[in-house]
């Protein structure tokens, strides 16, 4: 039997990576301590989600209710499988850097020293599994911000001679910046990443995300930018755009097109790559545009307040350049834009929705 290692595996990328490979034919090792609902309260747990992987894939999926900050936990996991397990997908974290500054030794633990444990389990007990890290946009801090940006009727938008105009690619510097606590931490685990990657040759990837979206996402105000936007459409819950006059641009990508990418890698490993992965030019928006989309598919205005007061280390502008991707893994390409991922966010959760009156 083959098997596959699913950090946060009830989650909205581990979730769509147990279902996508179980599919072609491996068993699922699924890690996941619903520390989201921790994180951000009930609303936001993934158990309903797990509840639903469980039914869909029955023996082949196995959940261990198992937090990654502790190393004898994990070992205990794959004791009697490891020389079954053929990848890993790394997927828990603490997302938001918003709730990191609330307290720090659990992000970083969480983010940092989890990601250690993860890649010395890998080392230790199946070296040539590749090993692939949802890494974060946030590594590269605030210099997003010092991009020379125009603003235009319902976004901010990059000079169109600027080098960055096809979307920030991984030649961005991550120093001299500010990333925010949680931009710190996941800065850790990428580099521990590459460096499993370079020191002892094993094949390791960090994809750098942008939005991370689709209808399996547990979205909350302060992780879940489409999905919680859409579940305030649809219940008609407030919903502050915080700063930038609503204008700010982030790329989107659905939770299968990246899955796709970690297939890719799977099958042509490399050690110690990193890739941005988002929606690049094929799927971003502003908030302004985000609204009017929901409201188009809701059929009703929002319940919009407006915040002058930004959030720390937020991007004004950030649409990533995915062309090293492509170079190395032509068969790639997008198949969501923002408008389809909107749509299926709103077919899909109209029952759970609809039958509460807030966004939980």
């Amino acid at each position: 039997m083959k098997r596959i290692l699913i950090t946060g595996s009830a989650g909205l990328i581990g979730s769509e990576a147990a279902r996508f490979f179980a599919a072609r034919g491996y068993h699922i090792v699924g890690i996941d301590n619903d520390m989201r609902a921790t994180f951000f309260g009930p609303e936001a747990s993934s158990k309903w989600n797990l509840h639903r992987l469980t039914k869909d894939l029955g023996p082949r999926y196995s959940h261990h209710d198992v937090d990654i900050r502790d190393a004898d936990a994990l070992e205990s996991v794959v004791k009697a499988v490891a020389h079954e397990i053929k990848v890993v997908i790394h997927t828990a974290a603490q997302p938001s850097h918003d709730w990191a500054v609330r307290d720090m030794r659990t992000d970083f633990t969480v983010n940092a020293n989890g990601t250690l444990n993860l890649l010395e389990l890998t080392r230790s007990n199946f070296p040539d599994a590749p090993f692939i890290f949802t890494s974060t946009n946030k590594v590269y801090g605030d210099t997003p911000n010092r991009l020379p940006l125009i603003e235009q009727d319902k976004r901010w938008e990059i000079a169109p001679s600027h080098e960055y105009r096809d979307g920030i690619d991984e030649t961005m510097s991550i120093d001299h910046t500010k990333h925010s606590l949680f931009g710190a931490s996941k800065v850790a685990a990428d580099i521990l990443t590459q460096e499993y990657g370079r020191y002892f040759g094993m094949p390791t990837v960090c994809f750098r995300g942008g939005c991370l979206t689709g209808p399996n996402h547990s979205g909350t105000q302060l992780h879940g930018f489409l999905s919680y936007l859409m579940k305030c459409a649809m219940t008609n819950h407030p919903y502050t755009i915080l700063g930038y006059q609503g204008k700010q641009v982030r790329d989107n990508i659905h939770s299968y097109d990246l899955v796709r990418m970690f297939e890719e890698f799977i099958e042509h490993p490399r050690p110690g790559a990193v890739y941005n992965a988002g929606g690049g030019r094929e799927s971003n928006c502003s908030m302004l545009e985000a609204v009017e989309m929901c409201e188009h598919l809701t059929g009703r205005r929002m319940n919009l307040t407006y915040s002058t007061e930004n959030r720390i280390g937020d991007h004004i502008w950030y649409i990533s350049n995915l062309k090293k991707f492509k170079r190395d893994y032509p068969r790639w390409q997008h198949s969501y834009s923002v408008p389809d991922i909107l749509a299926e966010i709103h077919q899909a959760n109209k029952e759970r929705w609809l039958c509460t009156k807030s966004p939980g």
